[in-house]
């Protein structure tokens, strides 16, 4: 009967959810093209930018500083005239537009220290931070090999081998693919079952369930089981169709350990989705408590920048939070191949805090139903 209860509630939760277009957009987009966008563009990198040049030198220094701009940094520049930097600019077709001097060459010959002046559409903060700097350095480097005659590699006492494990090509988006993966399913774990549980309060229903043969217990695993199993074939797809597939980025470990793991973070975090909705009292406040929980959960957890470069006591502190454990082993498991002998502390650690969030959750469920 236990058991019966729980199955049959949870098929009810899922219908709920298909007859909830918006809800099933969300879970479609986040776990696909959010993935994909997210992991290929990389805003966060200068990657393919728009320059422009305006040679009113047109010298051979000038014209070696113009092909020096290459990609995947740097799209191949467009050479314009001085009177369409402006308008290309206010229009954002050029993220930078670099104006050299009349005389250029000469003046660099004679020593006398030109100035090259350089336009940055600010408002493309990402790219125009590191931009410039990475225009300053190839100009500058293209002057003196030109001065000195010479192109080619400074001699250094050691010759630095780099080699590369689990991504030899550095390839930044097999990194923001797993990261997006894990940012999708703590998200939508949380919303879907805290949505399920704000839309039964606002529609009646939750009277219903009280004159109902069920227990709290069971309403709860009900809606853990049946948003926890959207979110975990999500994942798979996400993982095997997107990452996989259109991505190429290789799975090294087992995606069966990865996926265990899954389900034991989707328990952490569907009981939080609940636990979240008994604090609020409509769906705008619990988004409020969303974000004041999602945030720090993704970026104190490792998952954007090392957990080794933060505070010692952040460190601490987030090793309570099932994040924490859930992106060490899935960068262990996917980019390591990492197995059971090496992951299972987290598997534990995921357990007990999910224990843990379970019960709170339950407790505060009680408290909301009388």
């Amino acid at each position: 009967m236990f058991s019966s209860n729980i199955f049959q509630l949870g098929l009810k939760e899922l219908r709920g959810l298909a007859r909830d277009p918006m809800l099933v957009l969300l879970i479609l987009y986040a776990f696909s093209l959010q993935i994909y966008t997210g992991s290929s563009a990389l805003p966060e990198t200068l990657n393919n930018a728009a320059i422009a040049i305006v040679d009113e030198d047109q010298s051979p220094l000038s014209g070696r500083i113009s092909t020096a701009f290459t990609p995947p940094y740097f799209v191949p520049p467009k050479q314009i005239d001085i009177s369409e930097m402006d308008r290309r600019m206010d229009a954002g077709l050029d993220t930078f537009a670099l104006n050299i001097p009349p005389d250029f060459q000469r003046h660099v010959l004679a020593n006398q220290h030109p100035a090259i002046q350089l336009n940055v559409d600010a408002t493309r903060m990402s790219q125009a931070f590191s931009g410039s700097s990475y225009i300053q350095s190839i100009v500058t480097s293209e002057v003196n090999e030109f001065l000195e005659r010479y192109r080619g590699q400074t001699n250094v006492p050691v010759d630095l081998t780099l080699r590369a494990r689990f991504n030899p090509s550095l390839d930044k988006s097999w990194f923001g693919s797993i990261n997006n993966i894990i940012t999708s399913i703590t998200m939508l774990s949380i919303v879907l079952t805290g949505a399920a549980l704000i839309r039964e309060r606002e529609h009646g229903t939750v009277e219903h369930l009280l004159v109902m043969p069920v227990t709290p217990t069971e309403i709860m695993l009900s809606k853990i089981w049946s948003m926890g199993l959207v979110v975990l074939v999500a994942a798979g797809f996400a993982l095997f169709g997107v990452v996989k597939g259109l991505l190429g980025v290789p799975i090294e470990g087992s995606p069966f350990i990865f996926l265990l793991g899954t389900a034991l973070f989707l328990f952490a975090t569907t009981s939080m989705g609940i636990f979240l909705a008994t604090v609020a009292g409509s769906m705008p406040q619990f988004g409020l408590l969303l974000i004041l929980v999602l945030l720090p959960l993704q970026v104190l957890s490792g998952a954007m920048t090392p957990r080794e470069s933060m505070p010692d006591i952040i460190q601490h502190i987030m090793l309570l939070a099932p994040n924490t454990h859930f992106v060490i082993l899935a960068q262990a498991v996917l980019f390591r191949g990492a197995g059971l002998d090496v992951v299972w502390p987290q598997l534990l650690a995921l357990l007990v805090i999910a224990v843990i969030l379970f019960t709170l959750a339950l407790r505060r469920f009680r408290n909301f139903l009388r």
